[in-house]
């Protein structure tokens, strides 16, 4: 079978041959910027929140079970006034029962059964002691809307109120708010102890 089709690979070469030369090249360009400032994220509280001991027979069977809103303060500390957006990764992606954007997951019962999601949102923010707003893109920065809630598909920065076009900022602070809820339980296989077994990472992404 190679032999016969030896002939007319060289006829498809031999007649293509111009346009092969023609194209034979092509440019990479590499671009980027250095910025002389850095950022720092922090949070409150080790970054822990800690819903201790839940009893099984305290979920609803039907429906999500919501548990008391928690919060922990998050500072960006800069070197100097600096455009700055946040990322946040799901390190349990797969595991939010109900698989929306807003929503990061609290790990898996069996390796397959989804115990519940989490809500991130930022309330109260200000940058260098002055209230703003927060905006969010899910588009690398190139459009920005209104948004406190932190998805798993977007980027949050700040902007001065009444706008959406983000700000330099050297200090950022505000109250990051944690809203769990556990998926219905008799999706859940509840015979021993489960841990809630959500871990969110938050990275700042120069503008």
């Amino acid at each position: 079978m190679n032999k016969m089709l030896t002939p007319l690979l060289g006829a498809m070469l031999l007649t293509g041959s111009a346009s092969v030369f023609a194209a034979s090249s092509v440019d990479l360009t590499v671009t980027g910027i250095i910025t002389p400032s850095a950022c720092t994220p922090t949070l409150s509280k080790g970054g822990t929140v800690d819903y201790g001991k839940i009893s099984a027979k305290d979920l609803k069977p039907d429906l999500p079970t919501y548990l008391t809103a928690q919060q922990v303060q998050l500072n960006v500390n800069c070197d100097a006034a600096t455009l700055m957006a946040l990322e946040s990764k799901d390190n349990r992606a797969g595991s939010a029962f109900d698989d929306d954007t807003y929503n990061f997951g609290l790990g898996l019962i069996n390796g397959s059964e989804k115990l519940g999601v989490m809500e991130l949102k930022l309330l109260s923010p200000l940058a260098d002691g002055v209230s703003v707003t927060t905006i969010a893109s899910e588009d690398g920065g190139s459009t920005w809307y209104n948004e406190r809630y932190l998805f798993r598909t977007n980027i949050l920065s700040v902007a001065d109120t009444g706008t959406v076009v983000p700000r330099p900022v050297q200090s950022f602070t505000s109250d990051l708010v944690v809203q769990p809820r556990i998926a219905p339980a008799n999706q859940l296989t509840l015979t021993n102890e489960v841990s809630i077994d959500g871990s969110v990472t938050l990275t700042v992404r120069y503008l």
